[in-house]
């Protein structure tokens, strides 16, 4: 007879007072300061014994979701990220637990956890050089950890490119929150960075002027290409639950070396040049990158580089692609690209019924790369040509996370962009 979850659940809550006492009580305040140095039931080890607790309820949870195939707080769609946080009422209240939410490669990025609650209240003066305090520039530029949200709905129109600083989450959640028609985000030699929850579009190319990086510094910024989100030479990034469309070069890109990168809930709609990972053919440093594409939705209007993958790794899981014009995957300079439980609907044009594309590579070379389609759902006469040695080590040492059944990926994609969460309720 199966064990409904709640009640094993309660079970192994009970386990976990039995075994630690009132060591979790010292572990969860200590969070908030405040800890009780008189504590009669802490135990000589209490993270050690809290650590094994923690490991038994995660398998168990595993063991009962994994025979349900959704997530222990499902919500109906068995996406992982969604699962961990959106179907508390009071997320408001935890936005900082979207930090230990994260898959795949990025999974680490902590963004401004463990820093204070930045709110953004002025939208309308953008000062590259003399950012106001209470403006998104100023918060992103700071030298410590900062968890930024928005007071309320706003459309913000940079006049630079928005240049990010080490530890910082710009979470979007409750309002609707614009970076629209001027510079976009830049993510570039910094750490741990968390963008969620954000409309970014029409991003125009700026530069050849100073602007403002840290509190302390400014400097002269050459031409930006008008990405959406550019990553260069960075590391520990997520970038989630976004709606990014129509700028005037990429919505993400990835190059110089940056690693450690996930990609996921995302809704790309009306670009050409979608995604680029990796700087060039001949920049071997971005051998080194590792980056997860995960439960995004590729929509309408988009043409080509689902990505565009160069030299890393690249495992590309759970997501739906239901428009492109001449590609979905491209690739050069021999990345490894692992293709678990897609769904690829092709268009109407026969000429392009391809997902792959090896990008100005003659057979000879590209048929050794390791390129594998693995329960993807081939539709409209899609079709994946794969390459290499297939279930190879390059593929084993380097998987990310588990791919779920591409039947369920229309469910696990069905809220993929900015959601319009609202406080006190399911967001």
């Amino acid at each position: 007879m199966a064990v409904p979850m709640q009640w094993a659940f309660s079970s192994l809550a009970l386990l976990f007072l039995f075994r630690v006492g009132g060591s979790i009580a010292t572990n969860t305040t200590s969070r908030l300061g405040d800890i009780d140095p008189l504590n009669e039931h802490a135990v000589a080890d209490p993270e050690a014994v809290a650590l094994e607790v923690e490991t038994i309820i995660d398998l168990n949870i595993r063991n009962l979701t994994e025979r349900r195939k959704l997530g222990f707080f499902s919500c109906g769609t068995g996406n992982p990220i969604d699962d961990c946080w959106r179907c508390d009422p009071n997320w408001h209240k935890r936005r900082k637990r979207l930090a230990e939410c994260g898959i795949g490669f990025g999974r680490n990025a902590v963004g401004g956890r463990d820093g204070r609650f930045y709110v953004v209240t002025d939208h309308t003066d953008d000062d590259p050089v003399n950012p106001k305090p209470g403006t998104l520039r100023h918060a992103v530029i700071q030298d410590r950890p900062l968890w930024i949200v928005f007071k309320r709905d706003m459309v913000i129109k940079l006049k630079q490119e928005l240049i990010m600083n080490s530890f910082k989450t710009i979470d979007g959640r409750g309002a609707n929150v614009h970076i629209a028609n001027g510079g976009c985000i830049t993510i570039q030699f910094v750490t741990n960075v968390i963008i969620h929850g954000l409309h970014i579009h029409d991003c125009k190319p700026t530069g050849n002027a100073m602007v403002r990086n840290s509190p302390s510094h400014f400097g002269w910024r050459t031409m930006a290409d008008g990405d959406a989100i550019s990553i260069f030479g960075s590391s520990h990034i997520w970038v989630d639950h976004n709606s990014l469309s129509n700028c005037a070069d990429g919505l993400v890109d990835a190059v110089m070396g940056s690693t450690a990168i996930t990609i996921s809930n995302n809704h790309f709609t009306h670009h050409n040049e979608v995604m680029l990972l990796g700087h060039s053919d001949s920049y071997t440093r971005d051998k080194q990158m590792q980056v997860t594409i995960a439960y995004n939705h590729f929509g309408k209007g988009l043409i080509q580089r689902m990505p565009r993958c160069r030299h890393g790794y690249f495992h590309v899981v759970n997501n739906d692609y239901t428009h492109w014009e001449m590609y979905a995957i491209g690739g050069s300079a021999n990345p490894t690209i692992n293709s678990q439980g897609n769904r690829y609907a092709a268009p109407m044009n026969p000429f392009a019924k391809e997902v792959t594309k090896r990008v100005e590579t003659a057979e000879s070379k590209w048929k050794n790369w390791n390129w594998r389609s693995e329960g993807d759902l081939l539709v409209n006469g899609a079709y994946f040509t794969p390459s290499g040695a297939g279930a190879s080590a390059s593929y084993a040492r380097a998987s990310s996370l588990g791919a779920k059944s591409s039947s369920m990926v229309r469910g696990m994609t069905l809220n993929a962009g900015s959601l319009p969460c609202r406080r006190g309720r399911q967001c």
